[in-house]
This record gives structure tokens, C-alpha cells and sequence, in this order.
């Protein structure tokens, strides 16, 4: 099902949902997994590829998700998916393992909003096709190659898990016109991100335009963006397109996106809307083509819930949601990491190349890096300028200053807190003989919040003693 035919199906009228449905089918092809679209009443709206390989034809069958994926006429006992339209607060819906899971082979559940914020469907992801139960005779699946670890996309480095996660959502996301919204802590690198997505995509040849929306005032930030007309203000003795007009044909990206007034972020609603904007003090709509990429270090769907952001401006900014993951979420990426800046700062400073000691390493990945990669990178530099040694050790770098990770009581707090809920988890499970239901109400949280925590802290049935629930699961 091509995306064109996706949204005919899902919304003709809603540009918001229209666009992210038609990010998932572009995502959604390039995986293995089984991923579908189907509304409150199991309606299936889309199916990849990958879950049209385990039925009888080269798309599912319409109708309910039950028909096309459990071969059942009726609908399932009880479905966890359902908990998506019954509690809005819900983000997702968990199996955490094989006896959890339904029929149709679900494994998790995301709600998918309207321009409202209401759910109105959802997004299934299910079992890898080679995990698939319920292949037709004779049709075995195509042998699916291990993933390579690449160190670097563009200028992006990292080989840790959670890099290649990124690399492969940059890639998918890159070739798309939708918007995407960069999140993560400052010094993460969310520029080179969104740098990086417009090198990959086919307006690299066209601008790349960069704002940091935080540090400029209101007018003036709209001025720079949407140009203004002679006479608009004083000062303004000429014509002056803006950066919009600039970066048409291209990427703008706008850095810091949470720390807009609500008058601004109207106004780039209206852009984003229409295509179109008028310059300050200029009466006539002027076209523009651009692809827009924001970021923030601010969780913008908190600051939708206290109204210091838009909501239906949030809901067109991330059609396509990136986060950054912080640097000590990513510890295995400090001596890649460490081997670029010491070659780039002694390229950019005319110095040899020095060599980085064992204990310096060390002592680098035991740091907090509260700065994130960008902390890093000045301090090798720092230390390359200021020394002169063919080695770099502790010394030179000033490790005593670098704060460790994880070593206070707040983080101390939170282990014993964690360790205290996963031995009450166990001990419910064992109390209700495995039966989760039971498990889930004597924990007084949904079965939900008891799937997503079995496999936060990565529990089995076995270790906690096999039962029947009440569904006969």
C-alpha cells in the first residue's frame, strides 16, 4: 500500500495524521518487523511489507486485524491494545514476552493522534518475520543479514547501540519532506543531526539554513525568518527577504524551538500550514518550499501539557520525532570519540599528533560530561592547545575537575528504589502463582505498567513461577 493510498484511507482532512501516516508506511517498509495501522474498532488501515509476506496475498485482506492476521472470524477474547482508546494518558501498550502475547503476534502498541491530540488509531509493531507463527505452507522468509556497525553517519560518531538506532532513523527520515523534531540534552549535537538529515536527503544541493531561536526577541526573530518590507519599522529602509525566502528549496533548521513566545509559534503554524508567509508589514503571501527541522532541550510534550507551548504546533513539528542520547548513555562512544577531537585539534592547531594513555581513557569514561559530547570535545582541545608532551595523561587534562558519574546519594537512592520494586514485583507474581492479572491488581497498577516493568527489569515467567491468567493465556 503505497503512503498516497494510506491517507486517502486514513484522513483526507487532517494534514497532521495524513503526514504521519504516510512517515510510517516510508518507515515502516525498510524494516523486518510486522508493523500495521488499525483504528478503535480493529479496522486495519495499513500493513508493511513485511507483514503482507505471512498472508496469502501481497496485501492484507481489509477488514478487522483479527481476520488478517489471527485467521479468526470472531475477535479476540481480550486484546491489551485496546487500553491505547480507553486511557488517553496510556504511551504505549507492551507484551514482554511470548506467553503475553496475542494471536496476531503484537508486541507493542503507540497511539496515533489527530490535529486534536485524540487518539484515533494506533500503530502495532508485532514479531519479526522470522519469528512469525502462522506462515502459508511452503513460503519461507528471506534470510534477513546481521546489521553492520557503522562508527560514523556523515559527521555523527558512535558505534554504541544506541548511535545505530539514530544512524538508521537519520537514514530512513532523511529522504522524507516532513518535519522533524530533534530532542536531547544541550551539547548532544542536535545541529549536526539536522545537518546531517539534509546532506542525506535530496535537497543537499539547496540551502541549509541555521537560527537559534533563543537568542533573538520576538520581533526581531520574525524579522530574520520571514524577511520584512521597506517602512515596516524603523530602521527598515529597504526590502529584505528572510530566511525562509533563503533556505527555499531547503532545510531550515530552527534550534531551540521551546523558547518562542506563542504569538511567534502561531505564526509558524500559519507557515507550516499553507507553505506560505507574509513578511512584517508586507500584505502579500509569498510561497516558500522548505523542509523544517527543529530542536530542543526541553521536553515539548510537558510544555504542551502546561500550555507553554502550542500543541497543534508541536503536532506539526514532530511528524517525525528524533531524541539524542546524552553521552553517558552512550559510554562506549568516549574513546571513539576521544581518537577525532585529538586528531582534529591537533590538525586545527599545527601539532603533532599525540596519543591518549590508558588512564586518561579511563578516567574520561568515568566522567558525567553534564555538557555532553560538546564538554568533550573542548576539553581534549583544551588540553592539546595547553600542553606539549607527545602523551596526553590525567594531568593534562584535569580529571580531578571532571565530576564521576552516578556516584551521589540521589544516584544511590535510585537503585535501592529500583531494586525494591523489582523484589515487590517478583513477590507478586509468586503470591498470584504467575497469573499477571492478579499480579498487576495486587500492585495496584494496570497490567500494562506490570508488562513494561517485567521487561524494564528484564523478568520471566520462570523467575517468578508459571500461571495461567485470567484470560487462559
Amino acid at each position: 500500500m503505497t503512503p498516497s493510498q494510506l491517507a486517502r484511507i486514513s484522513s483526507s482532512d487532517d494534514p497532521i495524521l495524513t503526514a504521519r501516516l504516510e512517515a510510517i508506511s516510508l518507515l515502516a517498509e525498510s524494516i523486518t518487523e510486522r508493523v500495521a495501522v488499525m483504528d478503535g474498532e480493529f479496522n486495519l488501515i495499513y500493513a508493511n511489507r513485511a507483514t503482507s509476506l505471512v498472508q496469502d496475498s501481497e496485501t492484507p485482506s481489509a477488514g478487522k486485524c483479527y481476520q488478517a492476521f489471527a485467521h479468526r472470524n470472531e475477535p479476540c477474547e481480550t486484546c491489551p491494545a485496546i487500553q491505547i482508546f480507553q486511557d488517553p494518558s496510556v504511551s504505549s501498550v507492551s507484551c514482554s514476552s511470548e506467553e503475553d502475547a496475542p494471536a496476531c503476534g503484537m508486541r507493542q502498541t503507540f497511539p496515533l493522534r489527530d490535529k486534536d491530540g485524540h487518539v484515533v488509531s494506533m500503530v502495532v509493531l508485532s514479531e519479526q518475520l522470522s519469528q512469525s507463527r502462522g506462515l502459508p505452507e511452503g513460503l519461507v522468509p528471506k534470510e534477513i543479514a546481521p546489521p553492520t556497525v557503522r562508527e560514523h553517519l556523515g559527521d555523527i560518531i558512535g558505534r554504541s547501540p544506541a548511535m545505530q538506532q539514530l544512524f538508521d532513523m537519520i537514514s530512513l527520515v532523511a529522504d522524507s519532506s516532513a518535519t522533524v523534531l530533534i530532542q536531547g540534552e544541550s551539547g548532544t549535537g542536535k545541529e549536526l543531526v539536522a545537518k546531517t538529515i539534509h546532506q542525506l536527503s535530496a535537497r543537499r544541493d539547496k540551502p541549509f539554513v541555521v537560527i537559534d531561536c533563543g537568542s533573538l526577541p520576538e520581533t526581531l526573530l520574525e524579522s530574520e525568518l520571514f524577511g520584512h518590507v521597506k517602512g515596516a519599522f524603523t530602521g527598515a529602509v529597504t526590502n529584505k527577504p528572510g530566511l525562509f525566502e533563503e533556505a527555499n528549496g531547503g532545510t531550515i533548521f530552527l534550534d531551540e524551538i521551546a523558547d518562542t513566545t506563542p504569538t511567534f509559534q502561531a505564526k509558524l503554524l500559519r507557515v507550516l500550514q499553507g507553505g506560505e508567509m507574509k513578511r512584517v508589514g508586507g500584505n502579500h503571501p509569498v510561497k516558500v518550499n522548505v523542509r523544517v527541522i527543529s530542536a530542543s532541550n526541553k521536553d515539548l510534550a510537558e510544555l504542551v501539557k502546561t500550555r507553554l507551548f502550542r500543541q497543534d504546533l508541536y503536532y506539526r513539528l514532530a511528524v517525525l520525532p528524533l531524541s539524542v542520547p546524552p553521552l553517558r548513555e552512550r559510554r562506549d562512544d568516549i574513546a571513539l570519540l576521544v581518537q577525532h577531537f585529538v586528531q582534529e585539534s591537533c590538525a586545527r592547531h599545527c601539532q603533532p599528533i599525540r596519543t591518549v594513555s590508558p588512564d586518561l581513557l579511563h578516567a574520561l569514561r568515568e566522567a558525567a560530561w553534564p555538557g555532553n559530547v560538546r564538554e568533550l570535545q573542548h576539553c581534549i582541545e583544551r588540553a592539546v592547545v595547553t600542553t606539549k608532551s607527545p602523551d596526553l595523561n590525567c594531568a593534562d587534562v584535569g580529571t580531578r575537575g571532571l565530576k564521576k558519574a552516578e556516584s551521589d546519594l540521589r544516584s544511590v537512592s535510585k537503585g535501592a528504589k529500583k531494586q525494591a520494586e523489582k523484589a515487590r514485583i517478583i513477590q507478586a507474581l509468586q503470591d498470584s502463582e504467575g497469573n499477571r492479572v492478579q499480579a498487576a491488581k495486587n500492585l495496584r497498577i494496570s497490567r500494562a505498567s506490570l508488562y513494561n516493568k517485567l521487561r524494564e527489569y528484564e523478568l520471566t515467567s520462570a523467575q517468578a513461577g508459571r500461571g495461567e491468567d485470567s484470560t487462559g493465556r
